[in-house]
């Protein structure tokens, strides 16, 4: 179950951080780099066993 609501926001926030929308155009890389950050730690979290 929490894996799976990870997965949802996962994706929510990598679509949301596409420099592609109107919104983020000024953004530049920096919400790329924290949701590369999040999946990292996250991918760490399920080779260890703990999600």
């Amino acid at each position: 179950m929490l894996g799976t609501i990870l997965l949802v926001i996962l994706i929510l926030l990598l679509v949301g951080s596409f420099p592609t929308w109107p919104y983020s155009a000024g953004w530049g890389y920096g919400p790329s780099g924290a949701v590369g950050t999040i999946l990292i730690i996250i991918l760490i979290l399920l080779l260890l066993g703990r999600i």
